[in-house]
Formats: C-alpha cells, sequence, structure tokens
C-alpha cells in the first residue's frame, strides 16, 4: 500500500484583525488585498501542512499534558490524528487508487490509517514512539498518538439515506441528513492484544471485527489454544509501556452513535421519514449536534443483529458441567455441557442489520461550498484549512458553543462574494431592496415582509454579569383572515435557510414534539433524550402553522423556550437544561374566522396572556375589499403562474441574500445616545398608553418588548 502527497500551489490571504474590529472584517480584508506588503502570500501543498500542524498538536499536547494551560487546551482542540483528503485530489492524483477505494472501501481503509501514519512518522520522525526510545528528555515530549485516520470528504455524488441499497454495501459513499440523536462518547475496541491463559504468551495487533474478536488459535506452537474464552484482553494501551516481547498493547477511540434522518425536502410525498444509525469514530465524535444538517462519507457495513435475537426469548447464557440437575449419566454422555452460545436460542432466524460507519462529518453548506468551489475551477479552491473545514471555529467540537466571528466567516467567503457584500453595503437603499427580496412570489405585505427580514437579522444575544443570557432573537406572530398567505410566508421561510429551520403545524404538534422526548435506546436499553422540533432549530427559526389550534398545555410547553430558550427536562432519571435558542414564526387565525376590527387583537385571538407578551412582533393581515388592489393582485397571480419571470424579478438572489445575512448576524452594533434616548421615550408612552386604556396593542407592553 502505497500513499501520495499531492501538491497544490496556492494563495491564501491572511487578514490580522482586533478583537474589536469584527464589524469591518470585509473592508479590512479589502484594504490588506490592496497592499502588498499587509498581503501574506504562501505557496502551500496541503498535507504537509497538515503533518505539520499535526506534529506541533501532539507535541505541544505531550509537553503540557500535565499543566493546566488554558492555550494548550485550546489547540488541542484541532484534529491531532486525522488527515483531510479531498476526493478530488485522490482522483486527478491516481485514478485507479481512487476507483479502488470507491469500490472497496471497507477494505483499503485499515491501510489507509497506516499509511497516513508512515506519512506523518516520515515527515516527523520525533513523533515515532518506538525510534524515540526512553531517553529522558525526549521520553517527557514525545507523542501519545498511536493510530492516525484519514476523513476523505468531498465524495463525487451525495446520496439520500433513502437511496442506500445492497450495491452501496463496502462502497465509499456519501449521505446527507440531519441528526435527529446522539450517544454519549464510548471507549472502542480498534486493535487489541490477547494473553493466553495457559501459556502466557501475547497475541498483539488483533484487528477488531465491529465485535469484540479473539485469536483462533495460540501462536504458541507447543500450547496450541483453541478455545476463545482462554484468551484475556490486555486492557493496557498503547501509550504505556509494556514488557519486553508483549506486544505494542491494546488501542481504544472514541465512539460514538449517531441516528441521522433524511432531510425534508428529500422525502417523497405521501411517505414517512427513514433513519440509519451513523457510527463516528475517533475526532469526529461530538462534531455534530440534534438539529444539524450534515454530509457524511463512510461506507454501509452489515452487521448481525444479536440483541435482537437476546430479546426475542431467553438470553444465551453458559451452563455448567451438570446444568440444570441432570443425571450423572446425561452429564457423562456430554449432554448439555460446555458453552451454547446461539444454540441456546432454538431455532431462530439470524437477522442483520445495516449502519453507516463514516469516516469524515461536514455541515451540509461547508460541503456544497466545497464542491461548488471544485467545479469552477482546481485551482481557485486552493487550501482549505482544516479547522475551517470541520467549522472549528464555531466551537462544535471544542464543547464551547461559541458562534463564529466575522473574521471566520470572511474567510470562508471567494473574493467574489466578498465583493458582492461590500457593494451590498454601499448601497443607499438596501433596506427596501432586501425587504423586496423576501418572498417575491408573494404580492403586497411590505410590513410582514420587513419583519421577518428583521427576524432573520436577528438581534444581539447578550449576557449579564450574573451570567444570565438574554434572548436576542425575534418572535413574530401573524394574524388575519384566511387566504391572506400567512402560510406561504412559513413556507418562504423553511425553503430560504438551509438549515436550522422546522416546520410544524400547530394542531398535530404536541408538547414532546415540539421540547424534547424521553425514550427508551433499543439498543442498551437506556433512557435518552429525542430532540423535537425547537431543539432541533437551535440557532434557526422555527415555523409554527396553525398556532392558535395548539391545546393550551402543549402552548404552555414552549413558555419557557421562547423567553429563556432553554428546555428543562425532569424525567425518567434524566435532569437536564436543554438549549432552544430559535426564533419563533407563528401564524393564527381569529377566533370567528375573519378579524373584528372593532376589538382589539388579544380579544380577536385564542392565545393566553403568557404568549402573547413573549411574541416581538405582531402583524394583522386583513382581506379587504379594493378595486385597485384586487386587480394588482389578480394580475400578479395570473403572470406568476405564467412563469413570467420579470414579475419575479428580487434584486438579490437567494444566495446573496443568504451570505449577507450570515455575514450581518455576526455583528455586535451598539445603538448611539440618541437612539437611547429615543427608546427609553417610546417605552413611556406606551406605557403611559395601557395605563389610560387607549392602547389597541396585544397585550400590555411590558419589558420583554423594550429588550
Amino acid at each position: 500500500m502505497y500513499y501520495c502527497t499531492y501538491g497544490i500551489n496556492c494563495s491564501s490571504e491572511i487578514v490580522d484583525e482586533g478583537p474589536n474590529n469584527d464589524g469591518d472584517a470585509m473592508d479590512d480584508d479589502s484594504s490588506t488585498a490592496d497592499a502588498p506588503q499587509d498581503t501574506q502570500i504562501k505557496e502551500y501543498n496541503p498535507y504537509l501542512e497538515q503533518a505539520n500542524q499535526l506534529a506541533h498538536r501532539q507535541l505541544k499536547g505531550a509537553a503540557h499534558e500535565d499543566e493546566d494551560n488554558e492555550d494548550g487546551d485550546a489547540e488541542m482542540t484541532s484534529f491531532s490524528s486525522t488527515i483531510s483528503v479531498n476526493y478530488r485530489h485522490l482522483l486527478s492524483y491516481d485514478p485507479d487508487l481512487a476507483e479502488a477505494i470507491e469500490a472497496e472501501y471497507v477494505r483499503f481503509e485499515y491501510y489507509l490509517r497506516r499509511a497516513a501514519k508512515e506519512f506523518v512518522l516520515t515527515c516527523h520522525p520525533e513523533l515515532d514512539r518506538d525510534s524515540s526510545g526512553g531517553g529522558n528528555s525526549g521520553t517527557s515530549s514525545r507523542s501519545t498518538v498511536t493510530s492516525y485516520f484519514v476523513a476523505i470528504y468531498n465524495a463525487p455524488s451525495v446520496l439520500p439515506v433513502r437511496a442506500l441499497r445492497t450495491g452501496t454495501i463496502g462502497r465509499f459513499s456519501s449521505i446527507s441528513g440531519t441528526v435527529t440523536r446522539t450517544s454519549d462518547v464510548r471507549p472502542e475496541l480498534l486493535v487489541g492484544s490477547f494473553r493466553c491463559r495457559k501459556c502466557g504468551l501475547v497475541a498483539p495487533d488483533v484487528i477488531q471485527q465491529y465485535h469484540l474478536t479473539r485469536p483462533p488459535l495460540c501462536r504458541n506452537p507447543r500450547c496450541q489454544n483453541r478455545t476463545s474464552s482462554e484468551f484475556h484482553l490486555e486492557v493496557t494501551t498503547g501509550g504505556a509501556t509494556m514488557e519486553e516481547g508483549s506486544g505494542g498493547g491494546s488501542e481504544f477511540v472514541d465512539w460514538q452513535r449517531l441516528r441521522v434522518q433524511e432531510n425534508a425536502d428529500e422525502i417523497p410525498p405521501g411517505s414517512m421519514p427513514r433513519t440509519i444509525d451513523v457510527i463516528v469514530r475517533n475526532e469526529m465524535v461530538e462534531r455534530a449536534k440534534a438539529g444539524d444538517r450534515v454530509v457524511l462519507t463512510g461506507s454501509l457495513v452489515v452487521v448481525p443483529d444479536g440483541s435482537a435475537l437476546a430479546r426475542a426469548g431467553e438470553a444465551a447464557r453458559a451452563s455448567g458441567n451438570n446444568p440444570g440437575g441432570k443425571s450423572g449419566k446425561e452429564a457423562a454422555s456430554g449432554g448439555g455441557g460446555g458453552i451454547r452460545g446461539l444454540a441456546a436460542l432454538g431455532v431462530r432466524e439470524l437477522t442483520y442489520r445495516t449502519c453507516f460507519v463514516a469516516c469524515c462529518v461536514l455541515p451540509s453548506d461547508v460541503a456544497e461550498r466545497v464542491k461548488r468551489r471544485g467545479e469552477e475551477t482546481s485551482r481557485d479552491e486552493g487550501y482549505i484549512n482544516e479547522s475551517f473545514l470541520f467549522s472549528m471555529g464555531s466551537g462544535s467540537g471544542s464543547g464551547v458553543d461559541a458562534p463564529k466571528t466575522a473574521q471566520e466567516v470572511a474567510m470562508e467567503f471567494t473574493e467574489e462574494e466578498k465583493e458582492e457584500i461590500r457593494m451590498m453595503k454601499g448601497m443607499s437603499n438596501l433596506y427596501s431592496k432586501l425587504t423586496e427580496s423576501i418572498a417575491p412570489n408573494t404580492f403586497g405585505h411590505s410590513e410582514v415582509k420587513r419583519g421577518i427580514l428583521l427576524m432573520l437579522l436577528s438581534g444581539v444575544h447578550k449576557t449579564t454579569s450574573e451570567g444570565i443570557r438574554l434572548r436576542g432573537d425575534i418572535n413574530v406572530c401573524i394574524v388575519g383572515d384566511p387566504s391572506t398567505a400567512k402560510s406561504q410566508f412559513l413556507k418562504f421561510v423553511h425553503s430560504f435557510l438551509p438549515e436550522r429551520c422546522v416546520y410544524t403545524s400547530g394542531k398535530a404538534a404536541s408538547a414532546a414534539g415540539l421540547t424534547a422526548a424521553v425514550v427508551r435506546d433499543q439498543d442498551t436499553g437506556e433512557f435518552c433524550i429525542e430532540a423535537g422540533a425547537l431543539m432541533l432549530a437551535d440557532n434557526g427559526i422555527c415555523c409554527i402553522d396553525e398556532f392558535d389550534k395548539m391545546d393550551q398545555h402543549d402552548q404552555v410547553a414552549i413558555h419557557e423556550a421562547m423567553e429563556q430558550q432553554t428546555i428543562s427536562i425532569t424525567k425518567a432519571g434524566i435532569q437536564a437544561t436543554l438549549n432552544a435558542r430559535a426564533s419563533i414564526l407563528a401564524a393564527a387565525n381569529p377566533i370567528h374566522g375573519r378579524y373584528d376590527r372593532s376589538k382589539t387583537l388579544r380579544a380577536n385571538v385564542q392565545l393566553s396572556a403568557p404568549i402573547l407578551s413573549r411574541f416581538d412582533l405582531f402583524f394583522v393581515v386583513l382581506d379587504e375589499c379594493d378595486d385597485v388592489a384586487d386587480y394588482n393582485v389578480a394580475k400578479h397571480i395570473v403572470d406568476v403562474h405564467r412563469c413570467d419571470e420579470a414579475v419575479v424579478d428580487p434584486p438579490f438572489t437567494q444566495d446573496q441574500m443568504l451570505r449577507y445575512i450570515r455575514f450581518a448576524r455576526t455583528l455586535n452594533p451598539q445603538i448611539t445616545e440618541e437612539s437611547r434616548r429615543v427608546l427609553i421615550d417610546c417605552y413611556r408612552k406606551l406605557r403611559q398608553g395601557d395605563t389610560m386604556g387607549r392602547s389597541r396593542t396585544a397585550y400590555r407592553i411590558t419589558v420583554r418588548q423594550l429588550e
């Protein structure tokens, strides 16, 4: 087996930003591009650069292993034993090797890991534990990493979960889906060393095949032990010092199970969503959480479903020489002696189940961006730092759920995309053009579109000195007569956002479906948390149609999520507080079908006072008869149904809107002193109107609207 070092000559623009200049990331990037003295242009070999980073992190982690160094911990959050490989690079370097890996990935996986280890140790011999010896100076700083992994991304095609068939078993493939459940991180035996109980000889480097695999025969010619139970697993890891000639010890890696469901836009009409279990190992654990839309690369494997056999009847057990009080004659004839194994289960069918073993986990938007850049031109793709490729800047793998900064988001854009954002920033009527680009198929309703635009841009999340988080997301409710495009706005927002957006109906939603449910795991029998709609929409938007049709106890369940943006669960021995930082876009109908203008808003909707106070913006949409308005609406609808592109021609495309909103959400603007006075005066006047009974608002103005 051989390995390659695919070299790419590319330029990387590095922009140095101060801690208080996140809002000027685009402008500073432009200034550095115009000034050659401030731009650092280097030629990279991507995989040599990754080997250098791996060596730096391993040596630094070994040097600070016993020290409480926060900087060292932050550095080790990136990969220290994983090489990320672009499949397109492999295909252009050696098509035969790429074709062989695609056809039989499971067979080549072990050799890919071994080649990655040889490649890293060849570039950095100081990482070799065998050659470093037991010197006094080198022992304390040598690496403790024994296993290396290869994360292959940018597969030629991405399949939905429904397309996985027997033809894809063992082949290199890529699937897309939404993570609905994650398990705890557990250790998995990757390579085991077993000691014979009879002679004491160690059988090292026994590769595990998805279950505990013992050597079938002792390699001592004088022992010839063939009983698998007589081999004892050496739990001493490779990082510890073993006895001379006793082998390298057992290797354990992190292991996690994900439950992935096919995306909502990939489900055929009238079909139930398909799910599949995904296994991730090593540094790919904790890369995804419930609600993430991800692209997984790996292979579909088949494993025996032994747990189903054990659940169906009496579990298999080892019996003694005289089981169940058998007579001495039966025991002497060998009846019922020894380990019965599957025979104890009786005549039953051995079923199999499939699972997907993933070597790489990428967010769907990152995978789409990498693929799009690769299709445009190979030279412009350049070197993609794996810290941004695998969303290390967002803290998804470090345990600190911090949002990306403006600098990190700007580095993910191309030069053309940065120039578009600068052009949009300099427009004088940007606000009105952005409003026109919201739901262009819907005629009118400019005020509702402005509210949806503000909800997409979101506010600023703040944290007080006591550690209390203040909500920055905006909750919007649209109330109006039937046939006034309320559901169209919800459908547009759901299709506009590529991820972290959930659409549900109020009548078909329950309290557990909106928040979270505690279910029992079929494999382990333990209780786990199943994410609901608000958890799946974390850092996104949850669209709830027919909000007024929800039951009263179901509405009470989302009180905490709408204000504190958390979900507290105390069920089945599980006590947890989960994040639900989502904006809620709701649509409701009046009580008697049509809105009564002689009554106030709170008298027209069947919503409780706590729910009304948690919405920041209310929009009332009326169906009034007007000759001019009816003519314009009818003309617009007919032109849309005729597929007239001139009618639906927004100022900005959907991709331009997404990029601008994504960058704008990273900024933290501050209001001026004059704006503070205006806000205080407006809040005081609204409160006085409530006191004197002149206000026709939804409910009494509270500090929630001010915040």
